[in-house]
């Protein structure tokens, strides 16, 4: 027997219909990368994506082809998002920090149809235009020829049309992974599961979104969906303020001016505005109420900064594959009762899972033994829910095994009362004597120095112990260090026989396209390591 509920389609769609018609007239903000500024509403970010979709028909562009951006955070660009799946075609974000190999690959394994970019990437598009030729169709979103841009291109149009209609598991995204190993793999998001992502992200663990909360993504749109602000602002009727660059002085200017609440970006982020408030002497900016923070671990010193200061601060984690959040860190049932020193504790962990995402531990050495959650006990990372991937794009294999369990490729340590805490991922683990280092958790202290700017974890062959920790350090200017120094601090702060036996001072650490540190560039370079604390 069936329910007598309505039969609602979630479909992406269903999301900017509501913000124009419940919070038309909130606004979207959007600070170029020349220092100009344009302003527009909910209600305008509807109506240009529907002439978008009139656009898109005109070029013969058919529902399920690919439309490509390569492009910074505005609101031409959200409103590509909702043109681009409003035309029944698939969005598809490209990073302009990846290689040209990498963004060969992606745009011929996508088969992109059109790539809309900003003018910042012209040499790179006129670079790669050789190289992809499944791309029909170019287009500048801020173009100075206003002839080719994006205003001229959706201005034929008068919008007095009708979404694409279709099943709410009809794709509506596409994200490549960062191929760290191999070549990326491509994550097909559905109208049903973004849906359901928006709607969990509201909640008060998650963002904490309503119409009086204005909203700084600093995380660019290009990076993992954007951790869903897009599709989740909408729902919310938030104002949107975006910066096309992310300058720590820009991005303090416009908190203030805008009275931003709500920022979401990577801890490098948070840092360089803490020290352009020490260096200017400003306050944080005084509006902001929370900080959410993805993409790598928050120092805690950074974490207490901001809750001193009466901000909260969530970690969310996740990846691409989980569209992209699986879990967030909200206040715990005893927060009232944890000392300032404890909470702080509780917020450097990276929350707890979400309804709509299952989280479990498994034994590195024997997966199908299902790990304790004792706080304790480290184990390989699996998820699954209505929002994580089960096959890659285009593969012939799933990627989750029957039960739904896909194996995330870290490694973590769950609490009894849910908490995730990541010690490393399965890749980077060092094994040493039989025992498991955590690379991230030695990389924590070590970044606790106060002469540290950057550092690194790696495991190097050893005749006894199999592996030993070989700690890269970056040291900030003005900071003489040594390997001793090092291996001081850190007692007290790790186990004893995780202190590196050797500490390496470099002038930088490899990145790659996504700003995480290399650790195969790190592995290869210091292949054939020989000395004793000693300079590369």
């Amino acid at each position: 027997m069936l329910g007598a509920m309505q039969d609602w389609t979630l479909r992406v769609t269903a999301l900017i219909d509501h913000a124009a018609r419940e919070y038309g007239s909130r606004e979207i903000v959007s600070r170029w990368a020349d220092g100009s500024e344009t302003r527009t509403t909910w209600a305008g970010v509807r109506h240009d994506a529907l002439r978008m979709t009139q656009a898109v028909r005109a070029l013969g562009i058919a529902p399920g082809d690919r439309i490509a951006t390569l492009a910074m955070n505005h609101h031409h660009h959200l409103i590509s998002w909702y043109g681009a799946v409003g035309a029944g075609c698939i969005l598809h974000t490209l990073n302009p920090r990846l290689f040209d190999d990498q963004l060969d690959y992606i745009v011929n394994h996508a088969e992109d149809r059109v790539l809309l970019f900003d003018r910042q990437w012209a040499a790179l598009v006129e670079r790669m235009k050789p190289r992809w030729p499944t791309i029909t169709h170019y287009i500048c979103f801020d173009s100075d020829e206003p002839a080719r841009g994006f205003a001229d291109w959706i201005g034929g149009h008068d919008g007095d049309t009708a979404w694409v209609s279709g099943d709410e598991r009809d794709p509506c995204m596409l994200c490549y992974t960062s191929g760290t190993t191999g070549h990326p793999k491509g994550v097909l998001y559905e109208h049903r599961s973004t849906v359901l992502h928006a709607m969990m992200s509201l909640t008060l663990p998650v963002f904490a979104l309503d119409t009086r909360s204005v909203v700084l993504p600093i995380v660019p749109m290009f990076h993992a969906a954007s951790w869903g602000l897009p599709w989740a602002g909408a729902a919310a009727g938030a104002k949107f303020v975006y910066a096309a660059v992310n300058d720590p002085a820009v991005l303090c200017e416009v908190m203030v001016r805008e009275a931003v609440t709500t920022g979401a970006g990577v801890p490098t982020v948070w840092l360089g505005l803490l020290q352009h408030c020490d260096q200017t002497g400003q306050p944080i900016p005084p509006s902001l109420q929370q900080v959410i923070c993805g993409g790598s671990a928050m120092p805690r010193s950074i974490i207490a900064r901001f809750m001193a200061s009466g901000v909260r601060v969530a970690h969310i984690w996740g990846m691409t594959e989980t569209s992209p959040i699986g879990s967030t860190g909200g206040e715990t049932a005893d927060w009232d009762d944890l000392s300032f020193d404890k909470q702080v504790a509780v917020k450097a962990m990276q929350g707890r899972a979400p309804f709509g995402v299952e989280l479990r531990c498994v034994d590195l050495d024997d997966p199908a033994r299902v790990l304790p959650r004792d706080g304790l006990t480290a184990g390989a990372l699996q998820v699954r829910g209505p929002w994580v991937v089960k096959r890659y794009f285009k593969a012939a294999v799933d990627a989750a095994d029957a039960q739904g369990w896909f194996d995330t490729g870290d490694v973590a340590v769950l609490h009894p009362d849910g908490t995730l805490q990541l010690t490393d991922r399965t890749k980077d683990v060092i094994k040493s004597g039989g025992e498991w280092i955590s690379s991230v958790e030695l990389e924590n202290a070590a970044v606790g120095h106060p002469g540290v700017a950057e550092a690194a974890a790696i495991g190097i062959p050893h005749p006894k112990w199999d592996e030993r920790p070989l700690l890269i350090v970056v040291a900030k200017p003005g900071h003489a260090l040594t390997g001793d120094d090092l291996r001081d601090h850190l007692r007290g702060h790790v186990a004893r026989w995780w202190i590196p036996d050797e500490v390496a001072f470099v002038d930088a650490l490899p990145h790659t396209g996504t700003g995480k540190i290399s650790k195969k560039d790190l592995r290869e370079t210091f292949r054939d390591f020989r000395g004793s604390d000693s300079a590369q």
